[in-house]
């Protein structure tokens, strides 16, 4: 079977939303336009984040999967900067405070930029936006509010919601309170002597003139284009006119936005357009449980996650469950990148129908690379603790023994992960570690596990090496089941409540270095030293 053939009948959700959208949305046509649009949406008022990221990875997969089921068909992909809005606090993460409370109000490109490297606040903001996107490869055509109102693009949309005002306003005011309600109008006048984005009811309008009309603070009436940038729509409606001006097919959101999501749907409805096929994904929750917060500071960001895992990893946590609440923190980070390898491993030998199924052919658009893993994630940061390295090189002496085919140069991945697992363990594996000494019964099986070694003449794989680990605790009913053997060597020889497979561990750590690390336990030494 071809590709398209295998994603017309994947189960992976990429393709289902792209099903979705070529026979919901599009009716199985191609759009007027000749092609079909793909946004993502960014509030420059702060920096790129962990969500930024998960959104257009996300819009990234369905794009691809919707080539792979319609490979006719052409695919854009808009990064829409909402850069004209209006300043409505000063972010704590930014220099020159004051200057930027001056300014506050106005359109993010009409501030002076705060960092002194841009023209603007907004193309600050923008600029590190399109160097976080292009950090991780992505294709995308960057789209500014400002200038698309500005230039024009808008005029005709614009226009359009002035003549469909009444319709566009009686969705809208039930979902506002009795104060807001009395003022509320979707047109947000900029003032000319200002610059600021007026939030002022309108006592007129003429569409045949392209105009409203407010009072400013001094009661006079003044007459402004809706067109050319002399107005900015409320968000809502904003949202609903970009859909319809630019005719967006494909828009994912958050669970916090599906009743705006409803709102600029119905308006974009008024307006005479059709509104994106959308999927609303959950949001990210901290250790604790909670929402993740910006302004709390209680999530993981991506330069945190990139510290200690490869960006693929990060690929796939994203593609994992999106419509399921899950923790984002670093506890997650180790299990995701051993995940990531089991898929990676995986891929080659699998069948057409499994590969597209596999979460690695959504994040390497169908290319993943090939390299074998050699180590788990988890079995390098014990490497790591047992022999408190805090150099690659020391971690590669081993692991070139264990595998001689690998090297920094022919095992890239491996060779960041020894670097990640070197920053892991530094930052969160070492200060939990916890080692305890052996019983009088566990004493008597780690000297007969250490006998074992010295007399092992056989073959040292680690499936050799696990069956003897495994036959000593089967004779020693000290230990209930291997389970219990297994957590007491976690807890005497690593400091930890889990571990690896201890074959695999003894067969990378060495079979005489083991026997060692077994003596100092028998002898009742400090291993945290």
């Amino acid at each position: 079977m071809s590709v398209t053939d295998l994603a017309r009948h994947s189960n992976a959700w990429p393709f289902a939303e792209a099903r979705f959208l070529l026979d919901e949305r599009l009716k199985g046509r191609v759009p007027e336009k000749g092609y079909v649009l793909f946004e993502t949406g960014y509030g420059p008022s702060g920096l790129p984040h962990i969500g930024t990221f998960g959104e257009v990875v996300r819009t990234t997969m369905v794009r691809r999967a919707f080539e792979a089921v319609n490979p006719a068909v052409p695919t854009r992909l808009f990064a829409f900067s909402d850069d004209m809005d209006g300043l409505r606090k000063v972010p704590d993460n930014v220099p020159n405070q004051d200057m930027v409370a001056k300014h506050l109000g106005k359109p993010l490109t009409d501030i002076p930029d705060p960092f002194g490297t841009h023209d603007s606040f907004g193309a600050h903001n923008n600029a590190r936006l399109r160097a976080f996107l292009d950090s991780f490869g992505f294709e995308y055509e960057f789209k500014s509010a400002t200038e698309a109102y500005k230039s024009g693009a808008f005029d005709t949309a614009l226009r359009r919601v002035l003549e469909k005002y009444d319709e566009v306003i009686a969705v809208i005011l039930p979902t506002l309170g009795p104060e807001r309600r009395a003022t509320y109008s979707p047109f947000l006048p900029v003032c000319a002597k200002t610059g600021i984005v007026l939030q002022v009811p309108i006592i007129h309008r003429d569409v045949a003139a392209g105009t409203i009309v407010y009072k400013d603070d001094n009661g006079a009436s003044i007459e402004v284009p809706v067109t050319g940038g002399h107005c900015k729509l409320q968000w809502k409606c904003d949202w609903a006119m970009r859909w319809y001006a630019l005719g967006v097919d494909y828009e994912m959101s958050g669970k916090d936005l599906i009743d705006s999501v409803k709102l600029s749907s119905q308006i974009c409805r008024i307006l005479g357009g059709t509104p994106p096929a959308n999927l609303t994904y959950e949001l990210f929750l901290d250790e604790q449980g909670q929402k993740i917060s910006k302004s709390k500071g209680n999530g993981l960001a991506v330069e945190d996650w990139l510290k200690y895992a490869p960006p693929e990893s990060l690929s796939l946590y994203m593609y994992q469950k999106p419509k399921t609440a899950k923790r984002l923190f670093f506890d997650v980070i180790p299990k995701t990148v051993d995940e990531y390898l089991d898929f990676l491993a995986k891929y080659p030998d699998e069948a057409p129908d499994a590969q597209i199924n596999n979460p690695v052919w959504h994040i390497h658009h169908g290319k993943p690379p090939v390299e074998p893993a050699h180590l788990s994630f988890g079995i390098l940061l014990n490497l790591v603790g047992v022999c408190n390295a805090d150099d690659p090189a020391v971690l590669w002496q081993y692991i070139s023994r264990y595998a001689p085919s690998a090297s920094p140069a022919t095992a890239p991945l491996l060779d960041r992960m020894v670097r990640h697992a070197l920053a892991y363990y530094r930052d969160f594996v070492k200060p939990a570690k916890v080692f305890r000494l052996a019983t009088p019964d566990e004493r008597a099986a780690l000297a007969d596990l250490r006998a074992e070694l010295v007399a092992h003449t056989g073959e040292r794989s680690p499936e050799a090496l696990q069956t003897i680990v495994y036959e000593i605790g089967k004779r020693h009913p000290c230990f209930p089941s291997l389970r219990d053997w297994f957590k007491a060597l976690y807890q005497i020889l690593l400091g930890q409540e889990q571990g690896p497979r201890m074959g695999s561990f003894i067969a990378l750590f060495g079979v005489a270095e083991s026997i060692a690390l077994l003596d100092r336990a028998l002898a009742g030494e400090d291993l945290s030293a």
